[in-house]
């Protein structure tokens, strides 16, 4: 079992390895559904300095007790499940929950009203069945803010969501006409 600090450190590295910069670290992710041999992601962390002992037992470990349930194992495979900066990762389409919600700034919110939610540095727009997950993701950024999306005016809108799994959903863009501030950026509900 892996220290506090030696899970937070682990899920840092596999997500640099997953999401970013797979290359860097020798790894060759399928670019379907971006996963790699699990044994091939334990490898790579091996060869880097100070992680040589790991196991795999460590790596499910950090799977499962991920936050944001980031990784995914499936067979003999991993996969990071979203975020991904180094290439366009396919996703089934799926038909969401009536609302999504986006953590986001609370400088930032009212910008979003106006111009719709775009993906700005990732390959997606990232929401979330509840306001949990957004919290984390928008708490990371100040003033929080969330922000509600009729997912219903969305799509006839022709926004198309994408299931991520554990209750994550993309989009390519979110128009303005589908948001609502849920709450400001102090984090107290508006409405």
């Amino acid at each position: 079992m892996l220290s506090k600090e030696n899970s937070k450190k682990l899920s840092k590295l596999m997500t640099k390895m997953l999401r970013h910069d797979p290359l860097a670290f020798g790894i060759a992710l399928d670019p379907g559904d971006g996963s790699t041999e699990a044994e091939e992601l334990l490898r790579a962390v091996r060869r880097l300095d100070g992680w040589e002992a790991l196991t795999m037992e460590q790596i499910r470990e950090v799977v499962r007790d991920s936050d944001k349930q980031r990784f995914e194992l499936f067979g003999d495979r991993i996969r990071a499940r979203y975020g991904h900066s180094y290439s366009r990762v396919g996703y089934a389409e799926g038909t969401p929950p009536a609302v999504l919600y986006h953590g986001t700034s609370g400088e930032t919110a009212p910008v979003l009203l106006r111009e719709g939610i775009r993906p700005m540095g990732r390959q997606y727009v990232h929401l979330s069945e509840g306001q949990h997950f957004a919290t984390l993701a928008g708490s990371r950024k100040g003033r929080l803010a969330i922000v509600a999306v009729n997912t219903a005016v969305a799509m006839r809108a022709g926004v198309k969501f994408y299931n991520a799994g554990n209750e994550v959903w993309l989009a390519d863009f979110v128009p303005p006409s589908c948001c609502k501030i849920e709450t400001n950026g102090e984090g107290e509900r508006t409405g």
